[in-house]
Order: C-alpha cells, then structure tokens, then sequence
C-alpha cells in the first residue's frame, strides 16, 4: 500500500451538528505542515450533521450510514479506509488548540516504541481534563461503583483508578488514555487489530489499551498538544439507555478480557455488582438535576450543552 498521508482524522457522529462543524473549521484552520485526511462517519444524525459536512467541508470524506453501527464499528471503518502511516481516533465534541495533529505526528515519529499516544485534554473553560487511567483491582472498582471518590477525593479509587494524582505537565509513558483525541501507529492495528467490536460503545478504549499491555506495547501522553472536549454529548443525548448499556459493557469487558480472573463464580459476582450498581446509577440519574451519563473525575464541569441536552431529555417519554 502507497501511504501517500501522514494522518486520518477519524470522527464518528451522532446529532452533534454544532460541535462537529466547530471541530472540523478547528482541523482545517488550524492543521499545517503535514498531509492529512479526514474521514467523518454519519451514524444516521437526523439533525442535519451529514448535509452540514457536505456541504461546508468538501475535503472531508464523508460515510452515511444506513443503519447505527455504533462507536467502535464506526471508528474500524475509519481504520480500514485509512491512507496513513498514523490514525487519530476523535471525537466530534472536540476543538483543536493549536497546530495540534503536526506536533502528534511529529511525537509519533520521535518515539517509534509508541503505540499509541494522547494529547493534553482541556475542558471548556481551559483547566486540565482528566484523561488517564490505571488497571485497579476488584477492590476499588467495587469503591468506584459506590462513589467513594466523591466521598473521598484522595482516596484509594482517585489514586489507583481516575489516576489523579497524574502530573499532566510531564511526557509520559501510561496505562491507559482514553479514545477522546487517540493516535494509533498503522502497525499497532495492523498487527494487533482494531477496536473490539464486541464492546460496542462503552470499555472500548480500556480493552484497547489493556490489550496493549498486555501484548508490551506502549502507550504514551504527551502535553505539547492540547485538545478542548466537551464532553459525552453523544451519550448524554439519551442517558437512561447509556446508562443500562455501560453497565451491560462492564459485564462484557471482564468476561471477555478476564480482567478479574477467569473464576466462574468470581464473574458471576461481578455481574451481581454491576447489576447492583446499574439499579444505584438509574436511582441517581433520576433524583439528580444532572442527567449526564459520565460525571466522575475527568468529566468536563456542567455547562451550557449539557444543560440544553438534559432539557431535551426531560421532555422525552422514556430512553431511546
């Protein structure tokens, strides 16, 4: 294969018109000194976002698709139409700060034992976003199921699971980073594979890097790029369902990965768990004002799309 590029911009998309038009002027105004692609995967919007990139944005290559073949289908389609030596999976809530896939690029380059790496993620109003993960036992992902990072902010569950102790103005070899802005070698995927497809939507970025580490391949996160994320606004559309689906993913990921141990009786405790924490996430979501599916260290402070977002969502009948 004549890899003519040196980066495709994957973005899924689902009725985030706004955020996705602003995200790619970002690409386009911002992107320099390299050769690129970008490559949008429409999962059936109804709000306008596949005629609004076709129309505003004729370099992007746009896909429509007929039926919902959700996050990780939709990023291995980017994948596989790729012409890159190097891929960024990203989100459409996004804004580039900067020249930003040209200093990733060149980090790539710099550092061929990558992987994968990760920029710097802000949040709307500038401050650092929590963007990195560590592998925590059952111990504290039983303490992270029942909030004992609200209760105890620098407790075990925000040390040894959101990492918050993590020094984001340092380079740095990681665990795991999420899929928000995330830059695969064409090797990585080529060789290890793409995203797992069993794990439609949710735990995919975390089966991604645990593969990874488990194969010895590094993963990397660099500040000298920075990206502005929004936050779930694709989730957070329809949160009582999400909410059942990340839980349903929880139990996937630990069945097919053995994350906890390969122990029958041990899996069948931890879908108990799961379950138990599921019914404690539904009662949450509807005493709270804050609809949001994602709400932990690392998701960005409530703002005005989110509170739009939950607006909709109280007038809706029932989940999606």
């Amino acid at each position: 294969m004549n890899l003519l590029l040196d980066l495709t911009v994957i973005i899924p998309n689902y009725n985030t018109k706004t955020l996705l038009q602003q995200c790619l002027e970002s690409i386009y105004n911002y992107t320099k000194g390299i050769r690129f692609e970008v490559i949008c995967i429409d999962d059936g919007s109804s709000d306008g976002s596949a005629e609004m990139v076709e129309s505003a944005f004729p370099d992007v290559t746009l896909v429509r698709n007929k039926v919902a073949l959700l996050y990780s289908k939709n990023n291995n389609l980017g994948l596989k139409m790729s012409r890159a030596r190097y891929a960024c999976l990203l989100n459409s809530d996004t804004k580039l700060v900067g020249n930003v896939f040209k200093v990733l690029v060149a980090f790539m380059d710099a550092h061929p034992d990558a992987a994968a790496c990760g920029p710097r993620l802000l949040n709307p109003d500038g401050t650092t976003q929590s963007c990195v993960r560590s592998f925590a036992g059952l111990g504290t992902m039983i303490l992270q199921g029942l909030n004992w990072h609200k209760f105890f902010p620098n407790g075990q569950v925000s040390r040894k699971y959101y990492a918050c102790a993590f020094d984001y103005s340092r380079e740095q070899q990681v665990e795991s980073l999420g899929t928000t802005a995330y830059v695969l070698r064409r090797a990585t995927w080529e060789t290890l594979g793409m995203l797992d497809e069993r794990l439609p939507h949710f735990q995919v970025d975390l089966a991604y890097n645990l593969m990874l580490k488990r194969n010895g391949y590094k993963i990397y996160y660099t500040p000298t790029a920075e990206v502005i994320h929004y936050g779930s606004q694709s989730i957070n559309q329809m949160p009582r369902k999400k909410i059942i689906e990340q839980h349903r993913a929880m139990v996937d990921f630990n069945e097919h990965y053995d994350y906890f141990g390969k122990s029958r009786l041990l899996k069948l405790l931890v879908r108990a768990a799961v379950a138990a924490r599921c019914m404690l996430k539904i009662t949450e979501f509807h005493l709270s004002r804050d609809k949001r599916v994602i709400k932990g260290p690392g998701a960005p402070r409530l703002n005005g799309i989110d509170r739009t977002v939950m607006q909709r969502e109280d007038l809706r009948t029932g989940a999606d």
